[in-house]
């Protein structure tokens, strides 16, 4: 690779449109974008791993489209990130972080309509009571039960989503990527479906036709679960849900920290303030209350601006606006 390219490379690593990113999260991101390849590369050796063994077995074939769907939420992060560092238009103001709530609801969306179709169609088999045969293969010249292939499979296949969920997890909450949490989250149904398989695959092997079946809806349901907190969160995000942290759990302390550091200036009395999520940067709304007989001139907003830039490098546009009300449209998060 010429100098000229890896000077790309690193400029394309270090930034989400016009926002530089700090050194620790630039590296966060190469780390990032590296395990998305090398997750590509082994969910695509997985799908080829399932399909030679698969047979017959309901749970085998979930298993098998579900390491499929898992080449979504990947694929989602790479062509989002690249887009998201795109700088500012006049057609596009606000940039082009939204790429990622877009990766994000297709990937959900993905997840729960296959999820859906997949738990019919393994209900219908527990009703029909379809009892899949698991037969014998030649290995090496050996005669071996075709179960035990089946499980070496899956063994394989739970492996590398083990690992590499838990790689992503601290990445994810580092550069703020709901994208890479939801791949890290079907990573860790990848292995648990991986485990299920082989419960499934062990049943008809003691006689339990009914085990197969078992698995894979419960594997479907793992699906369709993913997909609806995925689809929430998603859509939640593009109405411009108060910014929450990137796993949704809570919002996020900057939503807080705006004010209590604008109240904390000696001549701003009160503020309201809207943080809005726009993928992996914050932007900001600040309405201010100064205080009796204060002035907000130019170099106190300025300064407050400034301030507020230093609480965290996700807040990205900051629009500070003196007011002699608060907005009643703003409620006040305080309890």
């Amino acid at each position: 690779m010429s100098a000229g390219s890896d000077a790309a490379d690193e400029g394309y690593s270090a930034r989400f449109g016009h926002v530089e990113l700090p050194e620790d999260e630039a590296g966060a991101l190469r780390r990032a974008k590296r395990l998305e390849v090398v997750t590509l590369a082994f969910m695509g050796s997985a799908i080829a791993v399932v399909y030679l063994t698969m047979g017959s077995s309901q749970a085998m074939k979930t298993a098998w489209i579900e390491d499929m769907l898992a080449l979504v939420p990947p694929l989602a992060f790479l062509v989002a990130v690249r887009r998201a560092r795109k700088r500012p238009t006049p057609d596009h103001p606000y940039g082009y972080h939204r790429s990622t709530a877009i990766g994000h609801l297709t990937a959900a969306v993905a997840l729960l309509v296959v999820g859906l179709s997949l738990t019919v169609d393994s209900a219908l088999g527990l009703l029909r009571a379809e009892h899949p045969p698991i037969g014998t293969t030649e290995l090496l010249g050996h005669t071996v039960w075709s179960g035990w292939l089946m499980i070496a499979a899956m063994t394989y296949t739970g492996i590398g989503p083990f690992v590499l969920g838990r790689l992503k997890l601290p990445l994810a909450e580092q550069l703020h990527d709901k994208v890479l949490y939801a791949d890290a989250d079907m990573q860790k149904a990848d292995w648990m479906t991986a485990a299920g398989t082989i419960v499934g695959v062990l049943g008809i092997g003691i006689g339990l036709w009914w085990a197969d079946a078992a698995a894979a809806l419960l594997i479907s349901l793992s699906i369709v679960r993913d997909g609806w907190k995925n689809l929430r969160s998603s859509s939640d995000a593009l109405m411009d849900q108060r910014a929450r942290t990137f796993d949704d759990g809570r919002p996020h302390p900057v939503t807080i920290e705006v004010d209590e550091v604008l109240r904390g200036l000696p001549w701003v009395a009160d503020s309201r303030s809207r943080v809005r999520d726009q993928g992996h940067v914050f932007h900001i709304e600040a309405f201010v209350r100064p205080r009796a007989g204060e002035v907000a001139d130019l170099e106190r907003l300025e300064e407050a601006v400034a301030m507020l830039r230093e609480l965290d490098w996700k807040i990205h546009d900051v629009v500070l606006m003196p007011v002699r009300d608060l907005p009643e449209t703003i409620p006040d998060p305080r309890p």
